[in-house]
């Protein structure tokens, strides 16, 4: 309530944010998806646009208030696999949460995850692009994410923070995801953490709260939204280029990621059960959601700037653009002010289907050889880029401030 009152004055005394002035706010749908077709297939049903979490909230709040999260980040750094035992010196109610909140659902199939390896095995060079550049691009259309992205820490070190998203689906993809001597229970708490953080400081932002038409940020739903943004759209994609996927592996692939939204902290009820139902809750919380911001065009002009300064040609701003239009659309990309490539954009619209089914060895001609060598050369240079950014180690880490400088 304190807090609430707080964005109250802040509205009332009239600071408006460097990006402008309120966001005009369409009534929002009635929250109409079923928890029969979530993993426990009941629920309570309440509309997860108004529910966040309930176990790290309070946690992490303390922590902050208390003054102890730089100490508490300090420690984690020296936590990285999955069985590890966490570092003595946290303070005994976090412990307490992290023990928890580290336990695999008992739900957790080990089968599944095991053909969730041999998927991520076969198509890990597509699935890098699509996490990069349908979800990552993505974001910045995500009206909720993108504000939160650009008023909290994470918009005053974006790199910093796109290497931390990279590392989620690095790890996801790895041999030993969820294995004792794997990192994603890891990652996948500690990014929990940082949310948690995020929650409890940006409404002390005022050009957080004169932007957002929510209270409190990263609710259930928006954890969701972010999650249809990587593995729906990695099977929408699929779809779309003709994958075949192995049945046991496209299970498999949904069982890792059903996983990861659980060791998010979203809410059973909330985790769909298959595809099908994975897809109807897109429908609903992703795609009418999608607009540009003047916030998300600012992070996607910095998330086009990435690629400079690097030895790697192909990864020019040019062509880093001509990928997000193939990827997310031409609405979506003259949105962002992305202009139109005038070789890579006809390129990709023409050669990327028969490129990906080539790779398939579903074609064996028409495709010239250049065209193939073009795509095949950004693929690598790209998985290049995106690899040297998860040498340098990478902490994922409770904010303690909020960005201090705008654009």
């Amino acid at each position: 309530m304190q807090d609430l009152n707080r964005r109250k004055l802040l509205k009332a005394g009239g600071v408006v944010g460097a990006a402008g002035a309120v966001a005009a706010v369409a009534p929002a749908s009635p929250w109409t998806w079923s928890p029969a077709n979530s993993l426990p297939g009941r629920g309570v049903g309440a509309d997860p646009r108004t529910l966040w979490d309930d176990e790290a909230d309070p946690v992490i709040a303390k922590v902050i208030d208390s003054g102890q999260a730089p100490k508490v980040n300090k420690l984690l750094r020296t936590w990285h696999k999955n069985s590890q035992p966490l570092p003595a010196g946290l303070p005994p109610e976090l412990r307490d949460f992290m023990e928890h909140a580290r336990q695999l659902p008992s739900w957790t199939d080990r089968s599944k995850l095991a053909a969730a390896v041999r998927f991520n095995q076969k198509r890990g060079t597509y699935l890098g692009i699509i996490y990069g550049f349908a979800s990552g691009m993505m974001s910045t259309l995500i009206p909720k994410e993108a504000r939160a992205v650009y008023y909290s820490k994470g918009g005053w070190d974006l790199k910093d923070r796109i290497s931390k998203t990279a590392k989620l689906g690095y790890d996801i993809g790895s041999l030993n995801a969820y294995q004792p001597d794997g990192e994603m229970v890891v990652t996948c708490l500690k990014t929990r953490m940082a949310h948690a953080g995020v929650r409890h400081l940006l409404p002390q932002s005022p050009h957080w709260v004169h932007s957002a038409s929510e209270d409190v940020p990263i609710s259930q739903a928006d954890i969701m939204v972010t999650w249809h943004s990587l593995p729906t759209t990695v099977v929408r994609n699929f779809e779309k280029w003709q994958v075949p996927i192995a049945a046991d592996e496209s299970a498999g692939f949904l069982h890792s990621w059903q996983i990861t939204a659980h060791m998010l902290g979203v809410k059973d009820e909330y985790i769909p059960a298959s595809w099908n139902a994975a897809e109807s809750q897109a429908r609903q919380v992703l795609d009418p959601i999608q607009h540009p911001t003047p916030e998300g065009r600012k992070l996607a002009d910095m998330l086009l700037d990435l690629g400079m300064n690097l030895d790697l040609t192909l990864l020019s701003r040019g062509v880093l653009g001509a990928l997000t239009r193939f990827m997310l659309g031409d609405k979506a990309a003259d949105g962002l002010n992305i202009p139109r490539e005038p070789v890579w954009t006809p390129l990709l619209e023409t050669a990327w289907t028969p490129y990906v089914l080539v790779r398939e060895g579903l074609l064996n001609v028409g495709m010239p050889r250049e065209a193939y060598w073009m795509i095949d050369e950004f693929l690598r240079q790209f998985v290049l880029f995106y690899m040297s950014e998860l040498r340098m180690p990478i902490n994922i880490e409770i904010p303690v401030f909020n960005n201090p400088k705008y654009r």
